[in-house]
């Protein structure tokens, strides 16, 4: 193995992932490792390509969208594919707005309650 390729085993370790996660992630194209027998290898482009996808699915976007969003970087290159992140930033920036309204709801009603509940005990 080159420095600048991880087997399987260090691709896993490296992102904190599990193997069949990493399967996974190859099953449905959005990396496409080396392969030499049965041994796959990660390049740079690989290794990239799964800190985006990490980073993307912590922000909370769809697996497809993560997809579709790499797939236009081959295909158009490198301003259209930033172009369509600010779409899809926007996007989950609105949902993310609003789920936050909903946990803050949520939140203030618990509050209430256990307010309500923890007042009624003898002291």
């Amino acid at each position: 193995m080159t420095a600048s390729r991880l087997s399987f085993k260090d691709m896993c370790a490296r992102f904190e992932v599990t193997p069949r996660t990493l399967r996974y992630y190859e099953y449905i194209e959005l990396l496409q490792p080396e392969r030499e027998g049965r041994s796959r290898f990660y390049g740079p482009r690989e290794v990239a390509r799964m800190t985006l996808i990490l980073r993307g699915r912590r922000f909370g976007f769809q697996l497809e969208d993560i997809r579709q969003w790499l797939l236009i970087y081959e295909k158009d290159g490198t301003e259209a594919q930033m172009r369509a992140w600010v779409g899809m930033a926007d996007r989950q920036l609105g949902e993310l707005a609003e789920q936050k309204a909903q946990l803050e709801e949520a939140m203030a009603e618990l509050q209430a309650l256990r307010d309500e509940t923890a007042g009624s005990l003898p002291s």
